[in-house]
């Protein structure tokens, strides 16, 4: 039987430039093969090769996906090998701590044409240029429209009960953990559930939480502390020895979305815009902070401000995702340059060679 494929984002567009949670990730991994090479030298195909492999193998694999390009990953692992491959170029660049005995650089630049590259210099040179401006155009509109967003939630906070919220703290924290007390570390992991990427916002909510026996489904409006309370319910897991999924916000990284304790066969998420998604089979509930939390007809008074401020908003996620759109058309044009000067036999030889050292790991375990 295939094995399970757990879905995630490692790095991120957000209004905060790209932030990387990769290293969050591959810790303790045993043997982490670090990929190097332009864009177009067969990293991402690599990794979804190997992937698939050892999924019809049976084995569980996580894919970690880019937020720059829908069709491509920035890494997969193989959870019960302790092994993974990463994309380790900018701008999620990954540095080894113990080269050679753990880590490995895997250098694709090795199967290129070199000379033909040097004759295409200067359209490199340009087209990279081009890339980088619409990263930071693209950046700087997600900045201007979390500045707005802070606007957004300046009306709700304004109008939201603090006592009321506590309670709610309160009583999920004892609903969720009891009198529960692990003796050992809690393991952290900080992921995205989703991303801007050149398509639009892309989640993975549904992979991530398939096989839960309980999903709890935050509602509620900007401002109305459901980040707030996911960081209270972390930080108690945290203390009580429970293993925890963070997942931050891929629009603001500060901000949380979701946590699953697996252990506990549980998640709760930010059920909102752009992730916004509704019960759907036993064990599913929603939690609504702006019905607990906030003043009785909050909408209605604020409506037509906070229509506005809603308008400006999405006007500026629009442009942001227009400029990621642009990046991306760029990088392709990029990318045919070096594929026109790749051997693709010997990038198929390093697969084969990554592949030979797995599977003497696969005879270990």
């Amino acid at each position: 039987m295939a094995g399970k494929i757990l879905n995630y984002f490692g790095g991120g567009n957000t209004a905060r430039g790209f932030y990387s949670l990769f290293e969050s990730n591959l810790q303790g991994l045993e043997r982490l093969f670090i990929l190097k090479g332009g864009p177009g030298t067969g990293k991402s195909s690599l990794m979804k090769a190997i992937g698939a492999e050892w999924a019809e193998k049976g084995y569980d694999i996580e894919y970690i996906h880019c937020s720059s390009d829908n069709n491509s990953i920035d890494g997969v692992i193989i959870p019960a090998l302790k092994v993974g491959i990463v994309d380790g170029t900018a701008p999620h660049v990954i540095e080894p701590k113990t080269p050679g005995a753990i880590e490995e650089y895997v250098n694709l630049g090795e199967a290129w044409n070199r000379e033909a590259l040097t004759e295409q210099k200067d359209d490199i040179t340009r087209i990279n240029q081009q890339v980088s401006l619409s990263f930071e155009t693209a950046y700087s509109r997600l900045a201007e429209a979390l500045k707005i967003h802070d606007k957004w939630e300046k009306v709700y906070i304004e109008n939201m009960d603090f006592t009321k919220a506590d309670q709610l703290k309160r009583q999920l924290l004892k609903k969720f953990f009891g009198n529960m007390h692990l003796n050992k570390s809690s393991d952290i992991k900080h992921r995205f559930l989703g991303a801007a990427t050149p398509l639009g916002a892309v989640d993975f909510v549904q992979n991530l939480t398939e096989g839960l026996s309980k999903r709890y489904f935050l509602k509620g409006r900007a401002g109305t502390g459901k980040s707030t309370l996911l960081r209270a319910l972390a930080a108690e897991a945290e203390e009580r020895g429970i293993d925890i999924e963070i997942y931050h916000c891929g629009f603001d990284p500060h901000s949380l979305d979701m946590l699953i304790f697996r252990e506990l066969g549980l998640a709760i998420f930010d059920s909102t815009s752009p992730h916004e998604y509704f019960p759907d089979r036993a064990g599913d509930e929603i939690i609504d902070t702006y019905e607990i939390t906030v003043t009785p007809g909050t909408d209605e008074i604020f409506a037509e401000q906070i229509s506005e401020i809603s308008g400006q908003y999405k006007a500026k996620m629009k442009e942001a995702i227009t400029y990621l759109a642009r990046a991306k058309a760029q990088r392709e044009a990029l990318e045919k340059i070096y594929i026109e000067a790749m051997d693709f036999t010997k990038v198929d030889q390093m697969r084969k060679n990554i592949r030979a050292e797995i599977l003497q790991l696969t005879e270990k375990a």
